[in-house]
């Protein structure tokens, strides 16, 4: 009997502490539109690249000689295509240019990468003003990148950032240090 009664008590404790303690959805962005017009404009324009998380240190090496980069988002030059051009300071100064053409897919969140059929992004929404949340998968990474309009976004921003992606599994956590 003391059994059943430590076990109901472990159960309902259970029950309470996974509804105090669940991951806070995010509500994917949806494209909407013949042309996209409704996905494309709030994305336009310039983005800071703040942070990323991941399951693994290995998955955001790539971000690790970065003091921070700048992007720019445009349309392509046909419909359904994003234009992602990026200045990339690394930590000992050199800037790096980058560009990329994503594709966008009709009645989806992902788009596609031209170059690389891997990989495919999703954009979220973020609670943080003038903020948002990309998800990064491809051959033997997932990734979580956090982007600001402004480059030195509110410190809430940030935690709230590595709060939800670390309910989300990622144990690595990286934080553009934005000095230069």
């Amino acid at each position: 009997m003391f059994h059943q009664i430590l076990a109901a008590l472990l159960y309902l404790y259970g029950l309470l502490f996974n509804s105090l303690y669940q991951c806070p959805e995010h509500s994917q962005l949806t494209t909407q539109g013949a042309d996209g017009k409704e996905f494309l404009e709030p994305h336009l324009g310039q983005w800071y690249f703040i942070a990323g998380a991941a399951p693994t240190k290995e998955e955001l090496a790539t971000f690790d000689p970065v003091d921070n980069i700048v992007f720019n988002m445009a349309t392509g030059s046909v419909p359904m295509q994003l234009q992602l051009r990026a200045t990339i300071r690394l930590k000992n100064g050199l800037c790096v240019p980058r560009k990329w053409t994503y594709h966008l897919t009709e009645g989806s969140t992902d788009l596609r990468t031209e170059g690389r059929p891997d990989m495919r992004t999703k954009l979220f929404t973020s609670s943080c003003p003038d903020g948002i949340m990309l998800k990064e998968t491809g051959q033997g990474y997932q990734r979580f990148l956090f982007y600001n309009r402004s480059p030195h976004p509110p410190e809430k921003c940030i935690e709230e950032f590595q709060s939800l992606t670390s309910c989300l599994d990622s144990k690595a956590f990286l934080l553009t240090p934005r000095s230069q």
